[in-house]
């Protein structure tokens, strides 16, 4: 068998994958492998880095899982997830200082990138840097959706669609499983994703499983059929930018001597 991305970039590999990752040059798959500075493990329920903290570096995500948080009075609102092969708080380069936290949900394994090495690849690799900015803009197409299913969809259809787009997203990285979901995440997780309350959301998952469509089991989703539990929660994967009308097709290929 050949080498795989992983075999060829340990680190970075997932970057992009099943999105725009062909996109770039094996010069340019490098260049992002040797943004990696410090490599660390860390325990659950830890903050990578907060709101208003001077950021001086953007994490990647190798292994688990990580969430991005608002906490107003003693309420917490999760307003983002990412999974292995995303960068957490790349727009830090550029912001400097979050409005929200970066919050880990069980172990994960992260790579720490230095924003100096990021402002010399954007100087030497407009190409790259363009990149670097799809992922950031695509962070905000999930936004935006959240933001929509909020407004459009009962708790038990939101969880549902929380839940579709999550195994979408590790299938995008190669992580999906065929029968379900195993997470680090936890009731109370949800609610704050979803914008209810524990109690509430012990209760939409308890319709999910009367209706049939999946039952969850300490951070484990047990599904018959997937293409019910997408119904269910009203999910499309095209705002994921992996498949569908939204998928890019070759227009930001870097293609030398392409006339302007």
């Amino acid at each position: 068998m050949g080498r795989t991305e992983l075999d060829t970039y340990a680190l970075t590999g997932r970057f992009l994958m099943g999105r725009l990752r062909e996109a770039m040059t094996e010069d340019e798959k490098r260049a992002i492998e040797g943004l990696i500075g410090q490599v660390e493990e860390v325990e659950g329920s830890t903050v990578l880095l907060g709101r208003g903290q001077l950021g001086d570096r953007s994490t990647f995500l190798l292994e688990g899982m990580a969430l991005r948080t608002i906490t107003k009075g003693e309420r917490r609102f999760v307003v983002g997830m990412h999974v292995p092969g995303d960068f957490t708080d790349l727009h830090c380069f550029a912001l400097k200082r979050l409005d929200h936290d970066i919050v880990t949900v069980g172990p994960v394994r992260v790579g720490y990138v230095p924003h100096a090495r990021i402002e010399d690849l954007m100087e030497r690799q407009p190409h790259l840097a363009r990149i670097l900015w799809f992922s950031t803009l695509l962070d905000a197409a999930i936004h935006r959706e959240w933001i929509l299913k909020l407004e459009q969809l009962t708790a038990a259809r939101r969880v549902a669609h929380v839940f579709a787009e999550l195994w979408h997203r590790l299938d995008l990285v190669g992580l999906g499983r065929r029968d379900g979901l195993r997470t680090p995440l936890t009731q109370s997780d949800l609610a704050d994703m979803c914008g209810t309350t524990a109690i509430h959301m012990n209760r939409a998952l308890a319709q999910l499983k009367k209706a049939g469509v999946a039952e969850f089991r300490r951070g484990t989703l047990y599904v018959d059929d997937r293409r019910a539990l997408e119904a269910f929660g009203e999910f499309d994967p095209a705002y994921l930018y992996g498949e569908g009308d939204l998928r890019v097709r070759g227009e930001l290929d870097k293609r030398p001597n392409r006339p302007a």
